[in-house]
């Protein structure tokens, strides 16, 4: 794929899914309406949704935005076809073009690398909400962040109240990943314990 950033947000999406035991599928998680399973369900069906807007595909069988709790075929396969779909699709992007579509209604265009960032994003966030929901380490890395922030502060503030929360006040000694997740309204302390 040509976009290493998505590459890498993919891949991290893919090893925290793997890591997922069956007994925390209904654990909590930082979306704190949803359980494991269901940002997992989310995440899916958001990568279904970039992949039939910039290459093609089908949108899932159900609504991303009120995720089930489970779906026959289960939660891994689940995600491999999303982001196996998601990278068939981005392959097709050419990364020189002045613009591809997106799924996001109030940013309906942007350059392909912005884009790829987007859907970056949003793979990379949600395999950080699982992976501190199950116990894991988080994938998103200092160098991850600082390539998905400009995709952040491009798309989060006209989907603040649907997508994303209020941003979260900076505090003293934040990471990139930090910066990254107290702009999209999640704390990065966030523990189960201490939900």
């Amino acid at each position: 794929m040509t976009f290493a950033v998505l590459t890498t947000a993919l891949d991290a999406l893919r090893h925290v899914t793997a890591a997922v035991r069956t007994d925390q599928l209904d654990d909590p998680t930082p979306c704190s309406e949803w359980t494991v399973a269901q940002v997992l369900f989310h995440a899916a069906g958001d990568q279904h949704g970039w992949a039939s807007t910039v290459g093609g595909g089908s949108l899932p069988s159900y609504d991303p935005f009120n995720p089930p709790r489970r779906l026959d075929g289960g939660v891994q396969d689940t995600v491999a076809k999303a982001l196996e779909a998601a990278a068939g699709a981005w392959a097709g992007v050419d990364p020189a073009a002045a613009s591809v579509r997106t799924p996001l209604p109030p940013v309906p265009e942007m350059a392909p690398a912005l884009a790829a960032a987007a859907c970056a994003l949003d793979a990379a966030v949600h395999a950080w909400d699982v992976a501190v929901a199950t116990g894991q380490p988080s994938p998103l890395t200092a160098a991850l962040a600082e390539q998905l922030l400009p995709a952040a502060q491009a798309t989060a503030d006209p989907l603040r109240g649907f997508a994303y929360a209020s941003a979260l006040p900076g505090q003293s000694g934040d990471d990139p990943a930090a910066t990254l997740l107290r702009y999209l309204g999640r704390d990065p302390r966030w523990t189960p314990e201490g939900r």
